[in-house]
């Protein structure tokens, strides 16, 4: 009899392993599943029959627990910051001028880890940060949720946010084996420490586990699988499937136009957004792009009320308002608590599959489009001297040089830059296609189908 516990964390989670496959393949593949919830269990019930779900207690960091997190994560990034740019800017981004304790704290934490930065202070800190937990009540409550399961292997579906450390930490008190999926391409090459340590780790390709085994080299090999994710594994499944029909009536398209799509960040990353929608819209008006459907779709993570001036101001522009409900208030990562819905997939994959090009900041939606191999084109107007958010610097990163470097999308950096290149891929959509599909094969190694079946047999093979 094997036992698999699965710890939902957040709203994507909850999309990538109850929306795909993932959860029917773990029911046929363990003898039990219980699915461990920082989100309210209500919001299984259309969803999960078979599986019993417990709700987790919150965690909230006391001072303490913060302090030893964030000199974990700093030393983190102190050791790795040579030669890797997206590592160096969001060191910068954990800097703090603030007059408050945490801002204090931070300061000295970088003083301190400017000299204990190597790999055994890291895992000191991560040893400190569990003694200051160790006693907290939900802490406990956690390992008593652990003895009565029993689980064969605890199964993380994302690495990163800090309250899931309390629940690791139990678990290797008890013997638990632990492993966790690597939640989004850039998480490794410029993102801080994981949570905790993991036993096993699932990767989206052969190139993050190189960057796994770079800077986690604790870790080994074989305890390190290629399974693909099921982030895209929804675009191949036959129950999200619509009509091209049923797309145009949804979104009052007209038919006889080719259909762009430009998909927002949320306002921490993307703040130019915008000035691009601004500009497209204009040049649609002008002339300069001719005879399009013109459709916008906003970030799950965020209020789309910054945009409403621009629905006003061009009536002809369509909104796609992604339907992600609110479970919880008062969370501390109130984001992490939105629900996407069965629409919204269904709405997504529509767009990917029948808008004709797609634009964005640099974000994971490119690797979306490509999927349904439509061109992709990634604006990046602003530079540390044009007066605008700075977003030319994320041409840097590690993850995004990859993309650069493929030659699949075209990066544009004007206004003219931008219309021209809208202009030559919806006259040839088949420009630069053979360049998406290598780097398609570089940041998703596996298959869609049967992305689910994948992962459940490879956590069985590491009970």
């Amino acid at each position: 009899m094997k036992k698999l516990g699965i710890v939902i964390t957040d709203g994507v989670g909850f999309r990538n392993f109850i929306l795909s496959d993932f959860l029917i393949e773990a029911e046929k593949t363990f003898d039990e599943v219980v699915i461990l919830s920082c989100l309210p269990a209500s919001v299984y019930s259309e969803f999960v029959i078979n599986s019993k779900i417990i709700e987790l207690d919150v965690f909230e960091e006391k001072f303490s627990t913060w302090f030893f997190r964030k000199a974990k994560e700093v030393a983190h990034l102190k050791l790795h910051q040579k030669n890797n740019f997206g590592i160096q800017d969001s060191l910068k981004t954990n800097t703090s001028t603030s007059k408050s304790n945490r801002g204090y704290a931070t300061r000295f934490i970088f003083k301190l880890t400017s000299v204990l930065h190597s790999e055994k202070w890291i895992q000191r800190f991560n040893f400190r940060q569990q003694l200051s937990f160790k006693n907290d009540s939900k802490t406990i409550g956690y390992k008593t949720i652990l003895e009565k399961e029993n689980f064969d292997l605890l199964f993380f579906t994302h690495q990163r946010p800090p309250y899931i450390a309390p629940l690791v930490y139990q678990a290797e008190k008890l013997k638990i084996k632990t492993a966790s999926f690597i939640f989004s391409w850039d998480n490794l090459a410029s993102k801080g420490r994981m949570a905790a340590n993991f036993d096993y780790y699932l990767v989206w390709s052969n190139l993050m586990k190189s960057e796994l085994q770079q800077f986690y080299s604790s870790v080994k090999k074989d305890h390190i699988e290629v399974v693909g994710t099921p982030q895209f594994e929804p675009y191949v499944l036959d129950r999200y499937k619509v009509s091209k029909e049923q797309f145009i009536l949804k979104f009052k398209l007209n038919p006889n136009l080719k259909t762009i799509c430009f998909s927002c960040g949320d306002i921490s990353t993307s703040k130019n957004d915008e000035l691009y929608i601004e500009t497209i819209a204009n040049a649609i008006q002008e002339g300069k792009i001719k005879d399009v459907n013109f459709i916008i779709r906003t970030s799950p993570a965020e209020d789309p009320i910054r945009f409403s001036n621009y629905a006003k101001r061009f009536p002809f522009i369509k909104w796609n308002y992604p339907k992600w409900n609110l479970s919880r208030e008062n969370h501390q990562e109130s984001w992490s608590q939105r629900i996407p819905s069965i629409e919204d997939i269904k709405d997504l994959r529509s767009l990917l599959e029948y808008s004709d090009l797609n634009i964005n900041m640099l974000s994971t939606m490119s690797l979306d489009f490509i999927q349904f191999d439509k061109p992709v084109i990634n604006t990046v107007f602003g530079n540390s001297k044009n007066g605008l958010y700075d977003d030319q610097r994320f041409l840097k990163y590690a993850h995004i040089e990859n993309v650069v470097k493929s030659n699949a999308t075209k990066i544009v950096k004007d206004q003219e830059e931008l219309i021209n290149a809208i202009n030559l891929y919806l006259d040839n959509s088949e420009l630069d296609s053979e360049n998406r599909k290598e780097l398609l094969q570089l940041q998703v190694s596996k298959p869609l189908e049967n992305t689910g079946k994948r992962i459940a047999q490879t956590l069985l093979k590491w009970t």
